[in-house]
């Protein structure tokens, strides 16, 4: 007894269906791509204007907002990047990150050096945006205000995922720590700002402890 079956239709939907699913994922590439080459633009405009502007502190603040833009470009070329296109490997991007506001701000201060503990973080977008937007103002602080004059100094930077799927971010440094006249839950820096209201976004919790240097630790849910 023989018994036949034509499954040449059942075939030709499954490669329809990978097709399918391949022109997605390519398109979702170009999308990433193309929104990160336009923020690349925005960067270099914004470069180029605080190259034309004279005065040091509104230059300063257009190099600011230029490295807020590229922290975020930065996310969707790790996308661009991974085999997976919803989730950012955020220990490569802090490494990336940091690498580039040390090549920044070691012109004004002493060696820098970044110490990461990160392990098996993967972010969604939605939540690697603002989370790379506070690790950027952060960093930023840190190696613009900690070690200025000339001084060396260490940054630690650590980000994990604890048994209760909370995800702990942890940056200090061995600076001199803020002046105690610097309120940072209330302060007048758009920086502060920004991380107080994306840790808030974040639906997490925010703290901060000074002493011998500054320590900032955000608690999020995964």
């Amino acid at each position: 007894v023989v018994l036949g079956r034509d499954i040449s239709d059942r075939k030709k939907a499954e490669r329809d269906i990978k097709a399918s699913l391949l022109e997605k994922e390519t398109l979702l590439k170009e999308i990433h791509h193309r929104v990160k080459n336009n923020m690349q633009v925005i960067s270099s405009l914004l470069s180029l204007q605080a190259h034309q502007i004279n005065d040091e502190t509104v230059s300063e603040l257009f190099n600011e907002s230029r490295y807020r833009v590229r922290s975020m470009a930065l996310v969707h070329e790790k996308l661009y990047r991974s085999e997976q296109l919803s989730m950012v490997n955020f220990e490569e991007y802090i490494e990336d990150i940091a690498k580039e506001l040390r090549r920044v701000y070691e012109q004004d201060s002493g060696a820098i050096t970044v110490v990461t503990d990160i392990s098996n973080v993967f972010l969604t977008v939605d939540v690697a945006i603002p989370c790379g937007l506070i690790i950027n103002e952060l960093l930023s602080n840190s190696m613009k205000h900690a070690f200025a004059d000339g001084m060396a100094g260490e940054i630690y930077v650590g980000f994990n995922l604890d048994e209760e799927n909370q995800y702990r971010l942890e940056i200090r440094d061995n600076g001199p720590g803020l002046p105690p006249d610097v309120d940072f839950f209330n302060s007048r820096s758009l920086g502060l700002q920004l991380v107080n209201a994306l840790t808030e976004q974040l639906r997490g919790q925010l703290f901060h402890n000074m002493g011998a240097g500054t320590e900032v630790v955000i608690v999020f849910p995964g």
